[in-house]
């Protein structure tokens, strides 16, 4: 059997006619066997997939002989093939939902106005020369960083992308806007737009970390300012790059170390909960609190 891996992948570009890539992209992932999500926008594509390690490769290359595409960079993970339930492939107004589409533009080369690029050696030199002037502001959603973030981090209390907004707007980042901020996501897509949402709103000098927390993880493991597990939005639900990470998630029934997401049992529920191994054989552990039910 052909080894099974993931690709996690965006690209901002415009694009006139998305329909017309939603149908060339469903027809490649289906030939190939892939599945996975991919959502495009007239601001470009973000995509994971998964499947036959041939066919990841060839939907590599045939996406990149598409100019637009030429460029994207495309992160390898190991697979099991039971990842993705099904293949979904969607047109939205954003390939990542902070609700201001009117406020992004993009061109061939990417975001314009975005935070300056740092690559995970950039960014260790940036934190030696300022020190603990270097803000790192997680771009993700609050309950991600339980399992992970990277040390001493700013982790806005949002539940959703559109809550960023929200939150700069009133007001409760503004001590930030002189110091070096530094936001991360977990492959980069989200920070491309956050970052210029800030400095649209006077955030002086912002940064992003290029390739997101994968690329810092491939590049340090625990060895570095990354703390903890990466939640993953698969079947897998979470990553470690080391054999050395620390459990920094703890469990809501014993408050035991774990870095174990659940499923809450309640159908009716879709919030997500943290248990070790012993209480999640409990099957009563896995109800959320009746308070934490979204009906």
């Amino acid at each position: 059997m052909d080894p099974q891996k993931i690709i996690l992948f965006y690209k901002f570009t415009p694009l006139a006619d998305p329909e017309a890539i939603r149908l060339w992209q469903r027809t490649l992932c289906e030939e190939l066997g892939l599945k996975g999500r991919i959502l495009i926008s007239p601001h470009g594509i973000n995509g994971t997939l998964g499947g036959d390690m041939k066919s990841v490769a060839i939907y590599i290359k045939k996406t990149k002989a598409y100019q637009p595409f030429k460029s994207t960079d495309f992160k390898w993970s190991e697979g099991t093939g039971n990842e993705f339930p099904r293949l979904v492939i969607k047109v939205r107004d954003e390939v990542v939902s902070f609700g201001a589409p009117q406020e992004l533009e993009v061109d061939e080369r990417g975001v314009v106005g975005g935070g300056q690029h740092l690559s995970p050696e950039q960014l260790h030199e940036l934190v030696e020369r300022r020190g603990d002037e270097v803000v790192f502001f997680d771009g993700r959603n609050a309950f991600e960083a339980k399992i992970g973030k990277f040390k001493n981090a700013i982790v806005p209390r949002v539940a959703t992308t559109r809550d960023f907004v929200k939150e700069i707007d009133a007001g409760a980042f503004d001590n930030l806007k002189d110091q070096p901020i530094v936001t991360y996501c977990t492959g980069g897509i989200r920070c491309e737009v956050l970052s210029s949402l800030l400095k649209k709103r006077g955030f002086s000098e912002v940064y992003q970390l290029d390739g997101g927390i994968v690329r810092y993880g491939e590049k340090y493991g625990d060895r570095g300012l990354w703390e903890g597990s990466l939640y993953l939005f698969d079947a897998r639900m979470h990553q470690e790059f080391s054999e050395d990470v620390v459990a920094l998630g703890r469990c809501e029934r014993c408050d035991g170390p774990t870095h174990q997401f659940y499923n809450c049992a309640n159908l009716l529920c879709r919030k997500l909960i943290l248990l070790c191994a012993t209480c999640a054989v409990d099957n009563v552990s896995t109800n959320c609190r009746p308070e934490h039910a979204e009906l």
